[in-house]
Parts: C-alpha cells; sequence; structure tokens
C-alpha cells in the first residue's frame, strides 16, 4: 500500500532546490577532509583531476539520480518499482535506503563532537591550553560516556525537527538559511585565515600543482572524492530529485550544485590551510586537524574566540544540511512504501537510528573493545556505507539510466519535455553507458581491496 501523491509536497523554488540539494552534498567531509586529502596528495594538481571527474564524472551521475526521482515522484524504492516494475532493480532503492540508515548513525557521532566544540568554544574551554593538554581533551570527550551521546541525540533532534515540518516548510526554508549562513561564516574564515602572516604557504599547499605526486592511486582517489562528496549513491538526490518540479532544468541544477559543493570545499581549504601553516602546524592530523590543532591556532590568533566559535558553528551547519537529506531519504521511505505519517515516520527513523548511533559513538568508549574484522562499530558501519553500499548504488544507478530505462523517457525528463535545450544529451548518455560506470566499477574495487593502486 503507498501513500497518495497527489497531496505530495515539493520545494517551491528553483533557489530552494539548489539550497537543498547542495547543502545534501556540503558536508563534513567538505570542510576537513577534502582540503587535507586535496594537499597530500599533489595541490593544485589533484584538484584539477577532481575538478575533471566532478565535471565528467560527478554531474552526470547527479542528473541520473535527478532523472530517476523527478520521473517517478517517489523515494528510492518506489521509484524503481514504478519504473521498472516487476523486477528487482527497487532492492537498489532499498540499499540506498539502507546506506541511508547507517551513515546516518555514524555521521551523527562526527556532528555531535561538533556541538561539543561549539559549546567549547562559546564556554572559552581552549584557552592557555598546550597543543597535548588539547590532545587529551579531544581523547577524553570521545572516550566519554554521557556527553558523547547527549551530543549526538541533540543533533538527532534537531535533524528530525526539520524533518518533521515537511519538504518545503522544513527542508526547504532551512535550507534557504543554513546555506546563505554556511557561505557568509566560510568566506569569514578564508579571509581571516589569507591575512595571516605566513599565510602564502598554506595556500601553496593546497594550490600549487606538484605533478611528481600523481599517481594511478591518486587519480582514483580524486574520483573516488568526486563521486562521492556529491551525496551520489544512496539515494538522497532520487528522494530530493521526486520534489522537484517539471518545469524545472535538471542540467542547470546538477551543475549548479556540483559548483557550489565544491567552491565550498575549496574555500574550506583557504580558511584552514594559511592558518595551519602561518602557526607552523602540521596538516596531516585527519580528524585531530579540526579538534586538536585548528583550536590550538584559534586561542594563538588575535579574535580566535570569536573565529572559533564561527569555525564550529560553520561545522555544526554543514553537518545539518546533509543529515536532513540523509534521514529524509529513511522518512520518504516509511511514508511512501509503509503508508506512515510524515510525523510518525520520523519519529520511528530517528529513534532507530540513533540507537544504533549511540553505539558508534560509544566505540571509543564503553564499546572500545568490540572489533568486527579489526573495525570499531562506527568504523565497520563507515566502510560498509562508503567502500561497498554507495559505490555499488552509484554504480547500478548509472547502468539503469543508460541501459534499462528507455532512451525517450530520459531524454523526456532531462528537457523537461522539450521546454529546455537539450545539447549535452548524446554527451550525457555515452557518460552513464560506458565511461561512468568503468570508472565508479575501479573506484568500488579498489574499495574493497581487490584492486589495489
Amino acid at each position: 500500500m503507498m501513500a497518495d501523491l497527489n497531496n505530495r509536497d515539493s520545494f517551491g523554488s528553483k533557489f530552494g532546490v539548489l539550497a537543498a540539494a547542495a547543502g545534501s552534498a556540503v558536508g563534513l567531509g567538505n570542510i576537513w577532509r577534502f582540503p587535507y586529502v586535496v594537499g597530500e596528495n599533489g595541490g593544485g594538481a589533484f584538484l584539477i583531476i577532481y575538478l575533471f571527474f566532478i565535471i565528467v564524472i560527478g554531474i552526470p551521475v547527479m542528473l541520473s539520480e535527478f532523472t530517476i526521482g523527478r520521473k517517478a515522484q517517489l523515494n528510492p524504492v518506489g521509484a524503481f518499482k514504478k519504473i521498472a516494475p516487476n523486477t528487482q532493480w527497487h532492492l537498489v532503492g532499498l540499499m540506498g535506503v539502507g546506506a541511508a540508515f547507517m551513515i546516518l548513525a555514524f555521521y551523527g557521532t562526527i556532528a555531535g563532537w561538533t556541538l561539543e566544540y561549539v559549546y567549547c568554544s562559546i564556554t572559552n574551554a581552549f584557552a592557555d591550553k598546550t597543543p597535548d593538554q588539547l590532545a587529551g581533551m579531544f581523547d577524553n570527550f570521545k572516550a566519554g560516556t554521557f556527553r558523547p551521546v547527549l551530543w549526538q541525540l541533540i543533533f538527532m533532534g534537531l535533524t528530525a525537527w526539520i524533518v518533521i515540518a515537511g519538504v518545503q516548510k522544513g527542508i526547504e526554508k532551512s535550507a534557504k538559511i543554513l546555506m546563505p549562513l554556511l557561505f557568509v561564516i566560510i568566506i569569514i574564515l578564508a579571509v581571516r585565515s589569507v591575512t595571516l602572516p605566513g599565510a602564502k604557504e598554506g595556500l601553496a599547499f593546497l594550490f600549487k600543482p606538484d605533478f611528481s605526486k600523481i599517481n594511478a592511486g591518486v587519480i582514483l582517489k580524486a574520483l573516488g572524492q568526486a563521486a562521492f562528496s556529491l551525496s551520489i549513491g544512496m539515494g538522497t538526490l532520487i528522494t530530493y530529485g521526486s520534489y522537484i518540479k517539471k518545469d524545472n532544468n535538471l542540467v542547470n541544477t546538477a551543475i549548479q550544485v556540483s559548483a557550489a559543493d565544491t567552491l565550498i570545499a575549496i574555500l574550506a581549504g583557504v580558511a584552514i590551510f594559511p592558518a595551519v601553516f602561518a602557526f607552523n602546524l602540521q596538516p596531516d592530523a585527519g580528524e585531530g586537524l579540526v579538534f586538536i590543532v585548528l583550536p590550538n591556532i584559534f586561542q594563538q590568533m588575535p579574535g580566535g574566540y570569536i573565529f572559533s566559535l564561527l569555525f564550529f558553528v560553520l561545522l555544526t551547519v554543514a553537518a545539518l544540511t546533509s543529515s536532513i537529506s540523509v534521514l529524509e531519504v529513511v522518512v520518504a521511505y516509511f511514508v511512501e512504501q509503509l503508508n506512515m505519517t510524515r510525523k510518525k515516520a520520523t519519529i520511528i527513523a530517528s529513534i532507530s537510528i540513533s540507537i544504533i548511533g549511540i553505539f558508534c559513538t560509544l566505540s571509543w568508549g564503553v564499546f572500545k573493545n568490540v572489533s568486527i574484522f579489526n573495525y570499531n562499530i562506527f568504523g565497520i558501519l563507515e566502510y560498509i556505507a562508503a567502500n561497498i553500499l554507495l559505490p555499488l548504488g552509484a554504480l547500478l544507478i548509472v547502468f539503469f539510466v543508460g541501459w534499462i530505462m528507455k532512451r525517450k523517457i530520459v531524454k523526456d525528463e532531462i528537457s523537461s519535455y522539450g521546454l529546455h535545450k537539450n545539447r549535452i544529451f548524446n554527451i550525457f548518455m555515452l557518460i552513464i553507458k560506458f565511461i561512468a560506470p568503468i570508472a565508479i566499477a575501479l573506484v568500488f574495487l579498489n574499495g574493497i581491496g581487490i584492486l589495489k593502486l
């Protein structure tokens, strides 16, 4: 039994579509993982390869997901059932819902850390701490029980509060506020960072091409980063695509979302690395870069109290814009396939994800001795989602659009039934049929260790 689709909610404006879809793509990975990966893998050279893959692979795959969603006007499972009835293709949608469930479980953990650090910034808890003390502070917090779980649950509550209000009044309305806020904060931080003495080295680290570092492994890393920084493969873009009105230009939307996602990732690098180099600190600290190195920088920087608070608010906003889209995948499935009300679906999804999330959050504390294939609980969920479900989902989605959907249906949807010019359609189909499946298969095989580069 399925929910009535005649009263189905949708995005109310083109800016709302862009803000929500860009918010889905922009997450914690853009702010701290992307700049570090760029710097460690050839700087500007890696960036050039990454941008190439965004254009050639990322945008066409995003467009594929939008096409499926808007054509069916349904959640990922319902979409495949409607377009390919009496087949097993709906299992791809179910895989996306499962991936969303897992991802939000461990994502809520890190998002909870960002809330703790907003609180620490407000209370000036970083003041007069040495780098070792800051590292100890982070490790002790992570290994705790009450506070990490409390912040994770508060974050999940915030996410649920926005999603429960609906697509237009909740998701779109929040995206229109949060995304401009995110841009303003990141630009303020970038301007402050590049005006520090010695900032040039950080910009060189990020932008100066070092082609000697480029090899097959690095190229594959750039491809993986491009494909999966855009929220591809887990059903968020199919779900959001189903809320896009029929006259909206899907090609322009995919290009604009990809551009916004990439711009924020680059601005994050501009905000972080000049400051790291200005204070002679190491740029290769992984998660410690955000939670140990940057607090150390902020307390040495004039106006550091304000910039520390801005930075951790930025991280929380980025986490929230992504978590909203991930929860919506599960909620849309519950509403449309299991015939629940939005309120009931959001509460059940949020509580069940939070319960698994608590196990993830306690992976460094109460459950630190629980190991699955040498991963803690957090690590195994992250591995399954990032290395198996997302690339496999993306691979099957492009195969479906390229080989299973009727060419005329794809063409009609992308052109809004002739409303928009369709100059790139033949190139798009070439990429989706042949190039994207090979590229994503390489990422998948590398991720699960079959292909070693």
